[in-house]
This record gives C-alpha cells, sequence and structure tokens, in this order.
C-alpha cells in the first residue's frame, strides 16, 4: 500500500482545508467540510488498516494472544462509522441554514450577506 495513499489523503485534507478558508461562496465552504470529514476519515481507516488482518473474532481453539498478533483493530472502524453519522447530521444542518440564509439575503456569498446586516 506504502505511503502513496497517504500522500493522496493528505492532499484531499488539504484541498477541504483551502476550501474551508479560502472560498467566501457558503455553497464551497459546505463541500469543503465534507472532503475534509471524508479526508479525516479515509485517514482513520488507513491507520487501523493491517496487511492480510484477519477480524477480531475469537474462534475456537484460538489464544488471545495468537489473535492479537494478526486481528485488525477494530477500534478505528467504529470511529470511522460514527464520524460518518455526525458528518452526515453536521452537513445536513450546515446545508439547512445555508438556504435559510439564501432566503433572507438572496445569495451565497458571505461578504455580501456581512455587508447586509439585517
Amino acid at each position: 500500500m506504502g505511503i502513496a495513499i497517504y500522500m493522496l489523503t493528505f492532499l484531499l485534507l488539504l484541498i477541504g482545508v483551502y476550501a474551508l478558508v479560502a472560498k467566501k461562496n457558503l455553497v464551497r465552504i459546505i463541500m469543503g467540510i465534507a472532503i475534509l470529514e471524508y479526508a479525516v476519515n479515509l485517514l482513520l481507516v488507513l491507520v487501523g488498516y493491517r496487511r492480510d488482518g484477519t477480524p477480531p473474532i475469537l474462534p475456537r481453539g484460538q489464544t488471545a494472544a495468537e489473535l492479537a498478533a494478526r486481528a485488525v483493530d477494530p477500534l478505528p472502524q467504529a470511529l470511522v462509522l460514527t464520524s460518518i453519522v455526525i458528518g452526515l447530521s453536521v452537513t445536513a444542518l450546515a446545508v439547512a441554514l445555508a438556504v435559510r440564509l439564501y432566503d433572507k439575503y438572496g445569495t451565497f456569498d458571505m461578504n455580501d450577506i456581512r455587508n447586509l446586516r439585517g
């Protein structure tokens, strides 16, 4: 698997941070948040990956020490599942707020929204 997948994940993380910091359009900011969340989830999955790993289920006749030497860590997978649910909720809330701001101000541009004040 190598370091290339980690570099691509880091690039995806940088794209998300760039969209979050540099863009003024609310839709692009929300997309940047989503890309950033996906990059963090991918990084967590990559940290828990083990080549030729087995599921962390103890079969009969095998000791816990033998299993621990080959088993994949289930904690990052559980964290990613939780993160996906939370990320979906945050994205839905951000989209709902963006729609309400568009209804009130008629634009997604943050500079215009800041200048209107009311």
